[in-house]
């Protein structure tokens, strides 16, 4: 069975000590099928793998043809971000809990892998957010995020104010908690728990959900995801904007964050007869008696 892609990268969780034996295991089954594989440096350091060339994790979207991301959902969203501007498609192993963008189970990966990169599978586009900080006129920070930008308080607890446009249009001001604005891919993550809603991932969309309003009336909201969303700190001491949870960057008053789609989109490779409404029942476990 011939790969469309010749060098693949494998990427895992760290600080999981199971990884080390399915990853040379997954490993030795592409090269036996003629495939070069680069393993990340620092999984290949944490599980002491040496037979494999090493990658930077800076370094994945140049060199390799696809990624494949043994872990779950917080693994793949940190590599999406790195490989997203190279235009290398992603595919998810579970390795996790929830696992709504890994989606092959691991006891599953020897069957169906080698199909998917042989062109047996389901592809499916998803976008990224681009954020800017401007302070005093310049930018003071850039980042992307695959899930969602969120604004909140500090630590010292006190409710943030701000002020949303759309398009340049001003739409409201807000006392809460902090705003999560999130894309598709997002919606099932942090802003679902907030009360936003699920969309479907390829839906032309990005959400607004407020976290923990101070008025009742202010809602949800969806807009297109070519619109230009900013968020203007009008109040908050230690407030701070989070980029898929996993960096962050301090704002302070009067700063003007600017978020846009991303123009680069990322490519998710699923296994053929994938069905998101399937994946959604199954890990919100929809239709399950309650008692």
């Amino acid at each position: 069975m011939d790969s469309l892609y010749k060098t693949i990268a494998l990427v895992g969780r760290l600080a999981t000590p199971a990884l080390g034996e399915p990853l040379r295991l997954l490993a030795a089954l592409l090269q036996r099928r003629g495939l070069t594989v680069l393993l990340e440096a620092q999984i290949a350091a944490e599980h002491g793998i040496t037979q494999l060339p090493l990658v930077a994790r800076e370094e994945i979207g140049v060199r390799a043809d696809a990624v494949i991301v043994m872990g779950g959902d917080g693994t793949m969203l940190s590599v999406a971000r790195l490989v997203a501007p190279h235009g290398k498609p992603l595919i998810g192993i579970n390795q996790g809990r929830l696992g709504f963008m890994t989606d092959i189970p691991l006891h599953d990966m020897e069957a169906v892998v080698p199909r998917i990169l042989a062109g047996d599978h389901t592809p499916e586009q998803r976008i990224l957010l681009e954020t800017s900080v401007i302070r005093a006129g310049e930018e003071v920070h850039r980042s992307l995020a695959f899930n969602d930008v969120v604004f909140s308080r500090g630590s010292m607890g006190a409710m943030i104010e701000f002020e949303i446009f759309i398009d340049q249009q001003f739409v409201c001001s807000q006392r809460a908690d902090g705003l999560i604005v999130s894309t598709p891919t997002g919606s099932t993550a942090y802003a679902l728990s907030s009360g936003g809603p699920i969309l479907q991932p390829t839906v032309p969309a990005i959400s607004l959900v407020p976290i923990c309003p101070q008025s009742l009336s202010n809602r949800p909201i969806v807009v297109s995801d070519t619109a230009e969303v900013a968020f203007l700190l009008t109040r908050g001491q230690d407030a701070r904007v989070y980029f898929d949870n996993q960096s962050d960057c301090e704002i302070r008053e009067m700063d003007r964050i600017i978020i846009r789609r991303y123009p680069q989109l990322l490519t998710i490779l699923h296994p053929l007869g994938y069905n998101y409404y399937d994946m959604l029942r199954a890990k919100l476990r929809w239709g399950e008696k309650l008692l």
